[in-house]
């Protein structure tokens, strides 16, 4: 069973900037990653995603040219860097992962989950 663990969460101002990881306790090669989060009162949205080979990757519109997400399959972690923070991303940033996606990514079907890592973006 792969587990995924988050870290990198904190608060910080907006217009500041966090860089997330998602560390695997396995190879990631052959998983495609995802970051989601979670506002309260408000439904889990997929954030951005990258394939297994990490040649292809996605963002949702409202973190597009802001955050950046890469992998490091020697290090089995990927990370979600974060930039221009505002108090809308605000949520706790869960990372899963997707078997088989090394191709492509999405944020459905996912196989294993990470327990969260909360994000706070106020002054």
């Amino acid at each position: 069973q792969l587990q995924l663990v988050e870290s990198g969460g904190g608060l910080v101002q907006p217009g500041g900037s966090l860089r997330l990881s998602c560390a695997a306790s396995g190879f990631l090669d052959l998983y495609g990653i995802g970051w989601f989060r979670q506002a309260p009162g408000k439904e889990r949205e997929g954030v951005s995603c990258i394939s297994g080979s990490g040649s292809s990757t996605n963002y949702a519109d409202s973190v597009k040219g802001r955050f950046t997400i890469s992998r490091d399959n020697a290090k089995n972690t990927v990370y979600l860097q974060m930039n221009s923070l505002k108090p809308e991303d605000t949520a706790v940033y869960y990372c899963a992962a997707d078997y088989l996606a090394v191709q492509k990514c999405g944020y459905y079907g996912m196989d294993h989950w990470g327990s969260g890592t909360p994000v706070t973006v106020s002054s």
